[in-house]
């Protein structure tokens, strides 16, 4: 988009009367065709961030957005992995629907997106960064500005070699103010702006200055020794490095006048890359952060206990756009949360686990209160993802594990057989430490969330595979096995003869 004085100076004017009047009330029509540009973070915990309560993690730009919008308190992911939480966010639909849940399977050809929605209602669409949705979706964008895969999938090779995964342009954010650049005129547009930060692998650079391990809080069901905090310290600077891009997002929008009415739309794709966090149906693996800053409608500095889920995303935006609702059956608003932060759109969010590096299959239904785990294949150990295996926190556990010197509630990646179901209360237990699923007290409680599970599982037409898929990684080193591994890796269809049932 080249630079337009007199657009500019028209764009300035209406800024200036969306500042002097107040945000939308629940009784005003929203303004028509807003843009919008979803932010994605590439396995970045919820309250890594400063204005979700960390205190040493350099986050001002996206502490910014949360005081000029609306945080959201509990919101969560439909899977706890990166492509299969895209894919379900950009269809609308639980994993288990989309033919592309678990890590690496390509969306399906002929998919409905709400991407291509936004195009048919007028909307130009682009997206920047990590793609990882396989090649059929591409043709529901104007333009790709597609990021090295090599930020994200190990390359392959031979045993006894080491493999990292380092991209070109590490952070994957390089191309986001270009791609706001170079958008035409005249359109409501649509980006798709997806980070490789903070994924693994980590290396020093990413910040300056970085932070230190005195800056590091260990959560509590990872060990506090010099490697976990190492590893930590990593991580932290490449959120903060993701930090700088979304302030350059907000800044190039600022200067093409256009971010007043401009919805901003901050999540990350499943939780911290770390030993029972990714890949868990813990909140350190669906739990998200959510973020919506939106000036001619939202009221600043607000936050909200409305339960939100990612699944939501498609039906929302698409009503924004001024389309046809909900965009799948699977779907909701939560448009009227946006109108009034005290309003509730939905009782329950769904959290699904699948294959990533490893087998697994589970399910969770979580509220404000209480997450419910139902774990399907008890004799596999909860192994963290490979990327998290080959690094400083994990290796530090299996020493100590070794030793008989990791504590229970720091050894549940190693035990097997796992409880079929795992009851949390989150107000008393925010780091799901304590199964409540045998407690007297909470049986009323367990019975209540399986039988909304169950109904769930109905509605949705969930099912549990007939067939497991084989592991590609050792589960205790985290290097590949060639036996099996196979980049890139074969679809749904190739592997099983379906995208439905299998």
């Amino acid at each position: 988009m080249k630079f337009n004085p007199l657009c500019a100076v028209l764009a300035l004017t209406l800024a200036l009367a969306l500042l002097a009047a107040p945000p939308a009330s629940a009784d005003q029509p929203l303004p028509r065709q807003p843009n919008l540009v979803l932010i994605i973070a590439d396995d970045m915990n919820w309250d890594d961030c400063g204005v979700y309560g960390h205190p040493s993690i350099r986050t001002p730009n996206i502490d910014r957005l949360a005081k000029e919008g609306l945080l959201f308190q509990h919101a969560y992911l439909t899977t706890n992995s990166c492509s299969p939480s895209r894919s379900s966010m950009i269809t609308g639909r639980y994993p288990h629907n989309t033919g592309a849940e678990q890590l690496h399977w390509p969306l399906p050809a002929g998919s409905p997106t709400f991407s291509a929605a936004l195009h048919e209602l007028g909307y130009y669409t682009a997206a920047a960064g990590k793609w990882h949705l396989g090649d059929s979706a591409k043709q529901d964008f104007d333009k790709i500005y597609e990021a090295s895969t090599a930020g994200f999938v190990l390359p392959s090779g031979k045993d006894g070699e080491p493999a990292k995964m380092i991209a070109t342009q590490p952070s994957g954010c390089e191309d986001w103010v270009r791609a706001l650049e170079e958008r035409p005129d005249g359109k409501p547009f649509f980006m798709w702006l997806a980070a490789l930060d903070p994924h693994r692998e980590y290396t020093e650079g990413a910040l300056d200055p970085p932070h230190s391990v005195e800056d590091v809080i260990v959560p509590p069901h990872m060990p506090d020794t010099l490697e976990v905090r190492q590893d930590l310290r990593l991580y932290y600077d490449e959120i903060g490095r993701l930090d700088k891009y979304v302030g350059k997002v907000m800044q190039t929008l600022k200067q093409q006048g256009v971010d007043e009415n401009t919805l901003v739309l901050f999540i990350s794709d499943n939780g911290r890359p770390f030993p029972r966090d990714k890949t868990t149906l813990y909140d350190g693996g669906i739990r998200t952060p959510w973020i919506v800053r939106w000036p001619a409608v939202v009221a600043a500095g607000q936050t909200t206990d409305a339960l939100a889920s990612t699944v939501d995303i498609a039906t929302s935006l698409v009503e924004l756009a001024g389309g046809n609702t909900p965009f799948s059956s699977e779907s909701k608003s939560f448009v009227s949360v946006l109108r009034d932060s005290n309003q509730s759109y939905r009782d329950f969010a769904f959290g699904e686990d699948h294959w990533h590096d490893y087998e697994d299959h589970a399910r969770c239904i979580v509220n404000q209160n209480y997450k419910l785990i139902r774990n399907d294949y008890v004799d596999l150990p909860s192994t963290p993802s490979a990327d998290a295996g080959r690094g400083l926190a994990w290796q530090a556990m299996l020493k100590l594990h070794q030793k008989g010197e990791l504590p229970p509630h720091q050894a549940t990646c190693f035990r097997k057989p796992r409880p079929k179901w795992e009851l949390f209360d989150l107000n008393r237990d925010p780091g799901e430490l304590r199964n409540l699923v045998n407690e007297p007290a909470y049986q009323g409680v367990l019975k209540q969330l399986q039988s909304e599970l169950a109904t769930w599982s109905d509605e949705t037409d969930d099912y549990l595979p007939s067939k497991r898929t084989p592991d590609e990684f050792d589960r205790v080193t985290g290097q590949p096995d060639h036996s099996v591994r196979v980049r890139p890796r074969p679809s749904k269809k190739d592997m099983f003869g379906t995208d439905g049932k299998y």
